[in-house]
């Protein structure tokens, strides 16, 4: 018996470079030429309606000056909505701590510090809130929040501390303050009055977010302006 022997396959036969290259060529080639009668097409139509590229031009410019228009309208009432901005105590003391924090950003922002920032949360070292007002000096603020306000706990001097130990060290601040809607215990009001912190409680704190003056108008004791201004 006899056996067979195995077909053996012919390998297949592979493209050249030279074949794909002609094959990429014949592309670049053909869309160059697609693009070559589109572009000759849209000129020749432009050449004989004139009107067209006017009205484009015309549509175009329109729709940058409504974009503008819109962009100027919002910087104008976000101005008028923060030199307006006040609240209640009663508003205060309704908000979770957090929105606490991003409601004295905004006093400060009404004040005139545009680069007011909300930074509490995890890892924050006892800042809660940062700016820098129109006279260049860096403040950094630490909330605490009572849903009691005046009933609640009072603020002691341990808080006062993880603030006094990183305001100035850690995040060069020229001011240092501690704001609550609620009170301070006397240790506290000492300590803060050693250590050249600022106290807003519940008493400057309604004066301060009810009114129009800034919080630097309210607290003694500020170090001066580090820069010139027009306000000064």
């Amino acid at each position: 018996m006899s056996r067979r022997r195995p077909v053996r396959r012919r390998p297949a036969k592979r493209r050249s470079r030279k074949a794909s290259s002609s094959e990429q060529l014949v592309w670049v080639g053909g869309g160059l030429l697609v693009a070559w009668v589109l572009l000759t097409g849209v000129v020749r139509f432009m050449a004989t309606h004139l009107w067209v590229p006017v009205v484009l031009v015309l549509l175009v410019g329109g729709a940058v000056a409504a974009w503008m228009a819109q962009r100027r309208r919002a910087a104008q009432w976000e101005r008028v909505r923060s030199q307006g901005l006040r609240y209640a105590l009663a508003q205060l003391d309704a908000l979770h701590h957090r929105q606490f924090e991003y409601a004295v950003r905004d006093l400060m922002r009404r004040d005139g510090c545009a680069d007011a920032l909300q930074v509490g949360g995890a890892g924050d070292n006892g800042a809660d809130v940062k700016a820098t007002d129109p006279y260049g000096r860096r403040w950094v603020l630490q909330c605490k929040h009572r849903k009691a306000g005046l009933a609640g706990s009072a603020v002691g001097t341990p808080d006062l501390q993880v603030l006094n130990g990183t305001g100035r060290p850690v995040h060069k601040g020229d001011v240092v303050v501690l704001v609550t809607n609620g009170r301070f215990s006397k240790p506290a009001v000492d300590f803060a009055r050693s250590q050249r912190l600022h106290l807003v409680d519940r008493s400057v704190l309604a004066q301060w977010a009810g009114g129009s003056r800034p919080l630097w108008e309210l607290l003694g004791a500020i170090p001066p302006p580090r820069r010139p201004t027009p306000l000064s």
